[in-house]
């Protein structure tokens, strides 16, 4: 017997600010979660797999118009025309009460109760399904400890959305203790809510499958879903089974001594190469972090327009689909003697920068001015809130840009 594993589909979620970085990349970005769930379908048909368990987040919040619900229908009704089961519960993000709009299910689907647990039996199979829909977006209270015992003679699979024992990141809903699932007698327990694959326990099989395909940055990775074999009634293989169509990647690039842009494209251009080997043949989203003290470093933090265009060109001159997510420059500049009016602005720009009055003056401002960026936005860019680490770092781009502007005689705005 096999049976997938799978969670947190995320279908439709809201790209969270890339769309004006993604430009054209948008659409495919934003249906990468779509593609991600027929991947699911066409593989399950494909290895004529017995069922499919679903452990919550199906959807990302209330849907805006139907078409979420149709593209999950339509991919289930391939499943039913298969004779494919599917059990699923619904998470924090797809809550009975986040959703204002429902549809009727495929007969072969079973969405479980969100009022308490309830157990789905697959007689030919001679499994039991257990688990329980979240009734609202946060549930605090550990919903496995009122799960039904084990039916006896049969293999038996908990369904829980949780974040277990605590994961960072994630909030804290349906917690529990690893021991708690242990001690319910399950033999398999199919976990949802977590975004980064984990085996828990493997006597039983306590899993964390990951979302079906990474959204941004922070969700790196092969993406995808577990494959479970049971042979006797014991589980012999819990294999991963990447589907996702966009991988994501943080490319960390290493300037020190380059003098000037000229120097650091053919440092990027073979990160990037290096990067595309982890990358399966899927496009790649890569976040460039340039770092290392170089005499470039006012050209790169100064005109971050011509940087992000320098990269984008390698990015496309590379050996695969690659698309260059942020250039974020983390370099340090070489201190070189100054003379003349030059050294009076480096004077001028460091007295601003150390003169406590100023500096605090300058942080008021930007603070105030941040305050109607919306956090989304704010997320994006690394500035939720204004550390002293990532003040100095905004204080030393804006120097970079001062001295660039100045030195390449560009008009200053």
């Amino acid at each position: 017997m096999r049976f997938i594993h799978a969670a947190d589909l995320h279908l439709d979620s809201p790209l969270s600010g890339l769309r004006e970085r993604a430009g054209e990349r948008a659409e495919q970005i934003a249906g990468a979660g779509r593609r991600a769930f027929d991947n699911l379908v066409d593989f399950a048909i494909a290895e004529q797999v017995n069922f499919i368990v679903i452990a919550g987040d199906v959807f990302d919040g209330d849907w805006s118009d139907y078409s979420s619900g149709l593209f999950f229908i339509r991919g289930l009704s391939r499943l039913n025309h298969a004779n494919i089961r599917v059990i699923l519960i619904r998470g924090n993000h797809d809550a009975a009460n986040q959703m204002s709009r429902r549809m009727s299910l495929p007969a072969n689907v079973r969405e479980l109760s969100s009022r308490a647990p309830e157990t789905v039996v697959l007689d030919a199979l001679n499994v039991a399904v257990h688990g329980q829909s979240f009734p609202a977006r946060a549930v605090t209270e550990n919903l496995a400890l009122s799960y039904p015992a084990p039916r006896a003679g049969m293999f038996n699979i908990g369904v829980l959305h949780t974040s277990a024992d605590g994961r960072p990141g994630h909030d804290a809903y349906a917690p529990c203790d690893i021991r708690d699932l242990r001690l319910k007698g399950y033999d398999y327990w199919a976990l949802g809510h977590i975004h980064t694959r984990e085996v828990l326990s493997t006597d039983p099989y306590i899993v964390f499958p990951g979302n079906l395909q990474g959204r941004h940055i922070n969700e790196p990775g092969a993406k995808g879903f577990s494959l479970v074999t049971v042979d006797a009634g014991r589980v012999t293989n819990v294999d991963h089974i990447s589907v996702d169509v966009v991988r994501w990647a943080t490319v960390t690039v290493d300037v020190s001594g380059a003098g000037a842009l000229d120097d650091i494209c053919p440092r990027v251009g073979h990160a990037i190469d290096d990067a595309l080997e982890t990358a399966d043949g899927r496009t790649l989203a890569i976040r460039l972090i340039l770092k290392g003290a170089c005499p470039a470093h006012t050209v790169l933090a100064g005109d971050p327009d011509q940087l992000a265009a320098e990269c984008a060109s390698l990015a496309l001159q590379s050996r695969g689909d690659v698309w260059i997510e942020r250039v974020v420059v983390e370099t340090d500049p070489v201190q070189e003697a100054d003379t003349g009016a030059m050294a009076d602005v480096l004077q001028l720009i460091g007295r601003v920068r150390t003169e406590a009055t100023d500096a605090e003056m300058i942080r008021v401002n930007l603070e105030r001015g941040l305050d109607k960026v919306p956090l989304a936005l704010r997320n994006e860019v690394g500035l939720t809130s204004l550390s002293p680490e990532q003040y100095s770092r905004v204080l030393a781009d804006a120097e970079a840009m001062i001295l660039h502007r100045l030195t390449a005689g560009a008009p200053r705005s």
